[in-house]
């Protein structure tokens, strides 16, 4: 009996101990730049799913690049470092933003993720591309917020080609977003490739 008892209480500790050291973990706050890699996952995962449209992605990164300057900013003028009063305004902001992506993620607006022209899986490729880039960190806010600026005016053009045609595209039409797609996926290239990073 006496060890069974020794058993169970050595089963339940084992089973305990990693819920204790999650919660010691836990109780440390995000750092602002583990708050910035942690938005920016969340942006790429959007993009990824389909859950963020390009219109979406370009607001939240021009967003991200907005708050990266101003935290330079505040850095410049202390010698490098973020005061505490610095900390709480870029937390304040952060929060904000994070409640933007969340709200933004769960709008019925989406990305078709399964698209059977060629024109909407050459979209689909450039937004995969995209989404890698940020969450790799080859791109930055700023770069990620441009990019998705120039998908969101190739969207808007093919949204309202088709509204015109009846739902469809003319030859011409396809050439001439064919010939944007191409600039942008040059856009997407230098802005992976460049020495920015996140």
């Amino acid at each position: 009996m006496s060890t069974r008892i020794v058993f169970l209480r050595a089963a339940l500790a084992v089973l305990t101990f990693p819920a204790v050291a999650q919660t010691d973990n836990s109780a440390q706050p995000a750092t602002v730049n583990q708050r910035k890699e942690n938005q920016q996952d969340r942006i790429a995962n959007g993009v990824g799913s389909g859950q963020l449209t390009a219109g979406e992605t370009h607001n939240l990164e021009k967003k991200e690049s907005e708050l990266n300057h101003e935290e330079h900013d505040m850095r410049k003028l202390d010698n490098g470092h973020l005061t505490a009063a610095d900390r709480a305004t870029l937390n304040q902001q952060q929060n904000q933003l994070s409640h933007q992506i969340y709200k933004d993620k769960h709008n019925s607006a989406v990305q078709n993720t399964n698209p059977k022209s060629e024109v909407g899986q050459r979209q689909r490729n450039q937004q995969e591309r995209i989404a890698q880039g940020i969450k790799s960190g080859q791109m930055t806010a700023g770069e990620a917020s441009r990019v998705e600026g120039h998908e969101a005016a190739v969207n808007r053009e093919i949204h309202n080609d088709r509204a015109a045609n009846g739902g469809k595209l003319t030859a011409g039409e396809k050439r001439q977003i064919n010939r944007q797609e191409n600039r942008n996926s040059a856009r997407i290239y230098r802005a992976k490739h460049n020495a920015r990073k996140q």
